[in-house]
């Protein structure tokens, strides 16, 4: 079952949002390459796409937290921090144990429901701070 975006996952930020839409897009090709039962290297391809664009988005974000002094800027970087843990945890039992059903379920679950939950509270509130801070300028 794809992963639909829809208009409460907004944050405000058009780059975000862009960003937010490509993950979905990686994150449903990683769904149908597993439904598809597509090689472990098909499947490892989406995760080393997933792995590297996470850590690109997190930092994006990050720097434009630091830019226009974000208060909530610990707690949201604490977060992207305890998704790249628990994502390259995965990502390591992936590797060892293969395209398993059970571990792809599990990464597709914690993948996709991290990412609606943080984008519909946390990213949505960096949104709105974003969108007032460059709207003054």
């Amino acid at each position: 079952m794809a992963v639909e975006w829809t208009n409460d996952l907004a944050t405000g930020s058009d780059e975000i949002d862009e960003q937010h839409k490509e993950l979905f897009r990686r994150i449903n090709a990683f769904m149908e390459a597993c439904r598809q039962g597509k090689g472990r290297e098909e499947v490892r391809k989406v995760i080393a796409f997933l792995d590297e664009y996470v850590v690109a988005h997190f930092s994006q974000e990050e720097t434009s937290m630091r830019r226009y002094g974000y208060p909530g800027y610990e707690t949201h970087k604490s977060e992207h921090r305890e998704f790249m843990r628990n994502f390259s945890e995965l990502r390591g039992r992936f590797e060892c144990e293969g395209p398993g059903l059970p571990l792809v379920i599990q990464i597709k679950d914690m993948i996709v429901q991290w990412l609606l939950v943080h984008i519909r509270k946390v990213d949505r509130a960096l949104g709105t701070f974003l969108k007032t801070k460059t709207e003054a300028r």
